[in-house]
Parts: C-alpha cells; sequence; structure tokens
C-alpha cells in the first residue's frame, strides 16, 4: 500500500498545482561526508524536504517552492520557536534546532541549498513553513537573518492551513481536482460548505 502524504502536505500540493507548480514530495537530503563538521552518528540520516514546487514559466525565486510542514496542533509560535532554538532547548521530545535543521546548521543548510539544485536546476527559491496557524507575529520568523543567511538569501515566508484553504476554494472548477483533498474540497463547494475568511 501506497504511504500518504500527512494531511497539510497533500493541501500543499493542491494549493501548488492550483498556481501552476509540478509538485515532488520528500525529496531526500543529508551532510556531505566529507564536510568539516560532519558526525557520522548524527549525520548518517537523511531529512527530507515535504514539498518541492517547480514552475516552467516564472523566474526568480518564486520559479521553485520549497515547504516544509508543520502540522502542530497548537499552531506555530515564531518567536517561542526562534527562543527554543536560540536557547538549546527540547521540544516536542527533541533539541528545538532539529525540526529546522536546515535553517539553523551550516552542514544541513549547505545540503539542503544542493538538494534543491540537483532537483530543480535553480539555486534561487521561496522558502515556505507551511502551518495549521499562526500564533503571534510571522516577520520575526520570515526576517530572521541567520535563517535567511542559511539558505544564501532566499525569501522565507510562513503560509497556513486557512491561507490555502481559502486560495484552493476561489480557484476550484467543476472539472475533477487532481488530487484527494481537491475534490473533497470540491465536494463541500457543491455541498454549499465554504470556509469563512476570519
Amino acid at each position: 500500500m501506497a504511504t500518504k502524504e500527512d494531511i497539510l502536505e497533500q493541501i500543499v500540493e493542491e494549493y501548488l498545482i492550483h498556481q501552476g507548480y509540478f509538485v515532488q514530495h520528500n525529496l531526500k537530503f543529508l551532510p556531505r561526508n566529507d564536510h568539516p563538521d560532519y558526525e557520522k552518528k548524527k549525520d548518517s540520516n537523511h531529512s527530507d524536504i515535504d514539498v518541492v514546487g517547480f514552475h516552467p514559466t516564472k523566474n526568480g525565486a518564486e520559479k521553485v517552492i520549497v515547504v516544509s510542514c508543520k502540522s502542530w496542533q497548537a499552531g506555530f509560535k515564531p518567536s517561542q520557536e526562534l527562543k527554543a532554538i536560540e536557547g538549546n532547548r527540547i521540544k516536542r521530545g527533541r533539541e528545538a534546532w532539529q525540526a529546522f535543521r536546515e535553517l539553523t546548521k551550516p552542514k544541513w543548510s549547505e545540503a539542503f541549498c544542493d538538494a534543491i539544485y540537483e532537483a530543480t536546476g535553480q539555486r534561487e527559491f521561496t522558502y515556505i513553513l507551511a502551518v495549521t496557524k499562526v500564533v503571534g507575529d510571522p516577520v520575526v520568523w520570515e526576517s530572521h537573518a541567520p535563517f535567511k543567511e542559511a539558505i544564501n538569501g532566499n525569501p522565507i515566508r510562513i503560509l497556513t492551513f486557512l491561507d490555502m484553504v481559502l486560495d484552493i476554494q476561489q480557484k476550484l472548477t467543476t472539472t475533477l481536482a487532481a488530487t484527494e483533498v481537491g475534490r473533497m474540497l470540491q465536494l463541500f463547494q457543491a455541498a454549499g460548505i465554504t470556509i469563512p475568511k476570519i
């Protein structure tokens, strides 16, 4: 039986498809073993990029969209996550930086950017953190200088589940959607169920 992506990943996929992107899931990456900071015990397990979108006609950072999904039920709290990373705290059973290794550790950042280049031929991309909801100011995360430096100055955005669903709803037609999630949203629309803007 095929493994199903997280529901948030499926929403991301539908969102990107509606914007004309080709989508790939679970692009693996890990630090090169000749990196000066490479540690075999810590760095031999792949991490993966949840979703990569490639647009054939866009240019610059919008041509490639790279998405990390965090479907945390309590939502994403940018300031708290930054404090946890900077304070080397434990969150969700592991060191906080490990949930964002591509933004926090140079050897992982390099591997992340190289994996994107190998898959898309592009060094420019937009990094999106897809979350259930944001609790607090997303700008503190999106403009955090060390994160931007880690991914070579590429833009960082936070995108919520609600933002994506509202965008998809506006673009739905009666033509059968490309994904199961899209078809479910079409059924909601056909039944007269819409998600109101907050």
